[in-house]
């Protein structure tokens, strides 16, 4: 092919030289300095050559230079992008992997993670007894084969269960006469605390059997709970709160069990005691607290609803007040109990009474034995100051439901 002109690409041919010359002179350079000869100057770098083929050559290496450049350019967009797609998708990987160990955790800290339910828990739980040498063999065969038989019938044991202790604290009011102006207890209430099936997770479950052996001795319920007329196991109570899932009742949070509590070590709270209760025709309501409304993060108002609670229907008269409303269900982040009564002391103040699950057969016996001095009444009391949980949630039963009003 023939030459090309360095500056504007055109074909020259053998007339080159000339033609830089008349076309681009004004871009060379002037004609060297007392030898006569022309020098020319490169149009991208200034640099002078002494003739026309230089000066070509010289461009062309501007040129291929530029279009290395050019291509290292993109190369480079190219690999900065690469390696910002791969840290993405490691970010992303990790979150995921972060996110899934999450939910494992809260599946395990719910019991939600398929480890078994109350059978299988009591029998790994009476094991671990034998082997440290706390229970005799012919204990654990004798229990397993209780326990079988409990499962079987859907009927609790028993065996955690503390009567008469409503009956004992009004004893004691009548004749306490230190510091408490008024009190109010509910119907009798049988106390229920945890087994080795249930430990660490089934709260809820013995709170719903502490307010239903109340509601099963109050003859206003006989006709709703005429299935239900003894209080049933904890296996037994997680397939009852299935039934009402599957009757209707709160299908969001059926959703969050996925529909399934049976054979699992799953704790429940307000809305699924609220569901099971109104299955059962019985009238009910949840009240949230759902921020401190005293000092140091106190609920006062929870006091005072809980008073109110009582007080209706009781204003004035006796000291002790021995009334026919069953105790109340009492949730927090965590842990529930259940409400039997309240104090009010010639000062004003409050104080709630009540039955926790995790307090043993043991410990709440101690109170049919009550001494004058109230020393054990420290297991069931609680002031404005003891209950500082960000949040509370109560369940309080108001009455029997119509065939109407349930659907």
């Amino acid at each position: 092919a023939p030459p090309e002109c360095p500056f504007c690409g055109e074909a020259a041919g053998r007339e080159l030289e000339e033609h830089v010359r008349a076309r681009h002179g004004h871009l060379l350079g002037a004609p060297g300095a007392g030898n006569g000869e022309q020098l020319y100057e490169c149009p991208m770098c200034s640099l002078t050559c002494t003739n026309i083929q230089i000066l070509e050559e010289h461009v062309d290496l501007h040129l291929e230079e530029h279009s290395f450049s050019e291509g290292g350019n993109i190369r480079d967009l190219e690999l900065a992008q690469r390696l910002q797609t791969e840290e993405d998708e490691r970010q992303r990987s990790e979150e995921e992997k972060r996110e899934r160990e999450e939910f494992k955790k809260l599946q395990r800290q719910y019991g939600l993670d398929n480890s078994g339910g109350f059978k299988q828990q009591f029998l790994r739980n009476m094991e671990r007894e034998v082997d440290r040498g706390r229970m005799q063999p012919f204990e654990y065969h004798k229990r397993k084969a209780d326990m079988m038989e409990s499962l079987a019938s859907g009927i609790d044991d028993g065996k955690t269960k503390t009567s008469g202790v409503i009956e004992a604290l009004c004893k004691y009011y009548q004749n306490e006469n230190k510091d408490v102006r008024r009190v109010w207890l509910s119907a009798g209430v049988d106390h229920f605390h945890s087994s080795l099936g249930d430990r660490g997770w089934g709260c809820g479950y013995r709170n719903f059997q502490m307010l239903l052996s109340s509601l099963l001795q109050n003859s206003f319920y006989n006709d709703c709970l005429r299935d239900t007329t003894l209080i049933p196991s904890i296996p037994k109570i997680q397939s009852m709160i299935e039934d009402a899932w599957r009757e209707g009742f709160d299908p969001h949070g059926a959703s969050h069990f996925n529909n399934r509590l049976h054979g699992s070590k799953a704790w429940i709270g307000a809305c699924e005691i609220y569901s099971l209760l109104t299955s059962l025709r019985i009238k009910c309501q949840i009240i949230d607290f759902h921020k401190p409304t005293g000092p140091m993060g106190t609920h006062p108002r929870l006091f005072e609803w809980i008073l109110h609670y009582y007080s209706t229907d009781h204003e004035g008269g006796a000291k002790v007040v021995c009334t026919s409303k069953p105790p109340i269900y009492l949730q927090h982040q965590g842990h529930s109990r259940t409400v039997v009564g309240i104090e009010e002391k010639k000062n004003k103040s409050l104080c709630l009474l009540l039955f926790d699950p995790g307090c043993s057969s043991q410990e709440m016996q101690k109170l049919l034995k009550q001494s004058s001095d109230g020393i054990g009444l420290k297991l069931l009391r609680k002031f404005v100051g003891s209950l500082k949980e960000k949040q509370y949630q109560i369940v309080a039963v108001n009455g029997v439901l119509s065939l109407e009003e349930k659907a």
